[in-house]
């Protein structure tokens, strides 16, 4: 874990930013690092910008950014930042594997913001180890990587290996990296200066509350759909699910139609479709196993479900995925 600095040294950040990183993530973990060194009164912390062409790189928001250098060796005491974002298996390259391999084996930590998690499991830097990745890629990270121990935390940090969720989730990491180099206090003042009040730990979680995401306080309706989410490969039956809350079958697909204005049946159909979708368009994984991963025992039932909801084939969706990587 990142200890403290005597007075007169600084550690470096090396941000190594992926085509088409999430800018959000970066410039809330490059500005908690700059604001440390304002409070501080001192250069606590540098930092360089670094990419695969060593010359810029392009945020998802279109915005470029020109860098410092290229992947060349770093000091073991560089902390290495990887800023994912859109597109993230295209962005893992064989070069950058091969780097972060490299590197981690002489000793630097190695950091994900946002996507960045999916580059360091491809590098084999967290397996047997715990993480974490932004909630839209969870599904397909959990599918490709078995061997890591995928949260649904904020951030993580396991040994000298972090990874966060990315958005704000980047400035609750760096604050927990400047407190642990330079002071809680220095830590407050930059959260401070940031106007970010809750400070998170590793121990929240990165999603809204299901209340707060359908809109409804209603711990019945809330239960349900979270024992949904949690059973997407093996659908549970309404019948069951209504018996697990003590409520009739009729009574649950009540609650659903008033506050949902769908039936427990539709509204579980699209939890597992959204599931498929992301498998789809973030994984290699066949249309079959997709289908199999998302409680469809039968491709043709799956498929027919898919086109129902999003007006195309399974098919059609990962063709037009490969085109537009094309």
């Amino acid at each position: 874990m990142t200890s403290a600095l005597p007075p007169t040294e600084t550690r470096r950040f090396v941000f190594v930013l992926l085509p088409k990183f999430s800018l959000l993530a970066f410039a809330a973990a490059i500005e908690a690092l700059r604001l440390a060194n304002r409070t501080a009164g001192r250069a606590v912390f540098s930092w360089s910008l670094v990419g695969e062409d060593a010359q810029t790189a392009t945020c998802s928001a279109g915005t470029s950014f020109s860098l410092d250098g290229g992947l060349e060796e770093l000091r073991r005491e560089d902390v290495i930042l990887l800023c994912g974002g859109l597109d993230i298996q295209e962005a893992t390259t064989k070069r950058l594997l091969n780097w972060l391999r490299r590197e981690s084996r002489r000793g630097c930590t190695v950091a994900g913001l946002c996507t960045g998690a999916h580059a360091m499991a491809k590098a084999g830097l967290l397996d047997g180890r715990k993480a974490t990745i932004h909630w839209e890629n969870h599904d397909s990270f959990a599918e490709d990587f078995l061997d890591v121990d995928l949260t649904k935390s904020v951030f993580v940090m396991d040994g000298n290996r972090y990874t966060c969720a990315g958005g704000t989730a980047a400035i609750d990491l760096m604050l927990k990296l400047v407190a642990n180099t330079a002071g809680n206090d220095i830590a407050s003042n930059v959260a401070d200066m940031l106007i970010y009040s809750s400070i998170r730990t590793d121990q929240d979680t990165q999603r809204l509350s299901i209340p707060t995401r359908i809109g409804v306080r209603h711990p019945k309706l809330a239960a349900v759909i979270q024992e949904m989410e949690q059973n997407i490969e093996e659908p549970i039956s309404p019948s069951i699910l209504a018996r697990d809350v003590g409520l009739s079958t009729r009574q649950l697909e009540r609650l659903f139609r008033r506050y949902l204005n769908r039936s427990p049946k539709r509204y579980y159909m699209e939890l597992r479709l959204q599931k498929a979708r992301n498998l789809l368009m973030q994984t290699d994984m066949s249309v079959i196993n997709v289908a199999l991963a998302c409680g469809f025992t039968s491709p043709s039932h799956f498929s027919k479900c898919y086109r129902a909801q999003y007006e195309t084939t399974p098919y059609r969706e990962r063709g037009a995925q490969a085109a537009q990587e094309d």
